[in-house]
């Protein structure tokens, strides 16, 4: 079996329920007063402190803005092209047992877990008209960090002392983000999805417009149930196929997947020790740091320079001490050669975050600054720590997507953007936004916002 890391048997994992949660009875944890992405090393020397500020209340999150579903165009998914996949599903299947017994799925494994397997074809539904995210960063993070959801994580991380002690102390992640992981991604086990993953994974392997990403998933899947780690019954999550208390895909639980408590399988489902566990061993290869926090949150001075919030400038913590940035209510800064990027989530507006090599890692897991900035704020909550200092602006709202692209057309037929006008707001749209603000004389953030697209519908152009 790969990936054994055994560190608890079964019957430590069950009987501590009722444990009382301390700071001391979990590794690497701080303080509660260390919080808000406060986990210095315990060398970091402090810097001078700033001037205390008032902490602003915090805001209801206001309702998501509405948004049109994006229907594909792609080939694959037009009526025809879904009857003939529909139709040839079976084949398709079968023709996949090849590769699938190069990955160590057995003849006889293949043959029972695809014999009379069907397409769920109310899944091309899900994957061509997928909702458009329409909620801002601030909407998002206020929606995802809630009262609910923070003594939620108490609750369990209390009931699993256990389990978090090691997970700190065998890999060196801070035990709060993998209970963060835990509360975002299922709210603690309570909505893992009810799409069976066999079905899930092989009707999109088969029908629809991303089969050659989702064959790999399907024979990760088959790989799963063949060896044992999580019974067939068991194995169900979302439409794309992401299972157990912290949602792994497929290929991410053959990577990263770990046997925490002993017993012989890697059930991600059942095991929150396994689910905790994996969920740490993948944050350590995602290049999380022991002892160090994800980020910080920070006070811009007057005037600054916003062109400096890009995550290609990483500077260490004394360079932007020296810029006048600041940790709020007089907080010390930690290590003065930590390196850090200026993160502006919500525009020059809104609050501001020195974000670590820490950050990345939880971004491997999500690839959204936004949900990472979540797992984080809710890990110093559950921690013991208050919400942000700065208030997310009151009038922000999140573009639709034939806003995006029309700011992408707009842009381009000013020369500051060369590239498709699809309404994903990469690096190079931001840039382009950047260069824009500062020939208009706008705060430089980069933030594609209504106020960048008014301001080129004001100014003419296609």
């Amino acid at each position: 079996m790969g990936n054994r890391t055994t560190v608890l048997g079964r019957p430590h994992a069950g009987g501590i329920a009722g444990a009382v949660m301390m700071c001391l009875g979990l590794a690497g944890c701080a303080s509660p007063d260390d919080v808000t992405g406060t986990l210095a090393a315990p060398s970091a020397r402090p810097m001078a402190m700033a001037p205390s500020r008032p902490v602003a209340p915090p805001r209801a999150a206001p309702a998501p803005a509405p948004s049109a579903p994006a229907a594909s165009t792609h080939p694959e998914m037009t009526p025809q092209a879904l009857a003939r996949a529909e139709a040839n599903f079976s084949r398709c299947i079968a023709s996949l047992e090849p590769v699938a017994r190069s990955k160590g799925v057995s003849a006889a494994g293949f043959r029972r877990y695809t014999a009379g397997l069907k397409p769920d074809m109310s899944i091309m539904e899900k994957l061509q008209t997928q909702p458009e995210f329409s909620r801002t960063a601030g909407d998002y993070v206020t929606m995802l960090v809630s009262e609910t959801r923070i003594a939620k994580g108490r609750e369990a991380m209390a009931q699993n002392a256990a389990v978090f002690d090691a997970v700190g102390r065998t890999y060196g992640v801070d035990p709060y983000v993998v209970a963060a992981i835990w509360g975002i991604e299922t709210n603690y086990g309570s909505a893992r999805g009810s799409y069976p993953v066999l079905q899930a994974t092989g009707t999109l392997a088969c029908v629809g417009r991303r089969q050659a990403y989702f064959r790999d998933e399907f024979v990760a899947a088959l790989r799963i149930v063949d060896k044992g780690d999580v019974p067939e019954s068991h194995l169900r999550g979302s439409w794309a196929g992401a299972f157990g208390l912290t949602q792994f895909m497929p290929t991410a639980f053959q990577r990263d997947a770990v046997d925490f408590d002993g017993d012989g399988h890697r059930n991600v489902v059942d095991s929150v020790a396994d689910a905790m566990g994996s969920t740490a061993a993948k944050l350590k290869r995602g290049g999380w740091v022991a002892g160090r926090s994800w980020g910080y949150e920070v006070m811009l001075p007057a005037r600054f320079n916003y062109a400096q919030a890009d995550k290609n400038i990483r500077k260490p913590m004394r360079d932007w001490w020296a810029m006048g940035v600041r940790r709020p209510e007089g907080r010390p800064m930690p290590n003065g050669d930590e390196m850090a990027y200026l993160l502006l989530p919500a525009g020059a507006k809104g609050p501001a975050f020195l974000m670590t090599g820490n950050f990345k890692a939880i971004l491997s897991y999500n690839p959204a600054d936004a949900y990472a900035l979540a797992i984080g704020h809710l890990a110093d909550r559950i921690r013991g720590g208050g919400p942000f200092v700065q208030p997310w602006p009151e009038d922000a709202r999140a573009l639709s997507r034939l806003e995006r692209t029309e700011l992408q057309r707009r842009l381009a037929s000013r020369g500051l953007y060369a590239g498709p006008h699809d309404g994903a707001l990469g690096q190079n749209t931001r840039a382009a936004v950047r260069e824009y603000q500062v020939s208009v004389g706008m705060p430089a953030d980069g933030l594609p916002s209504g106020e960048v697209l008014q301001s080129l519908r004001a100014r003419g152009g296609t």
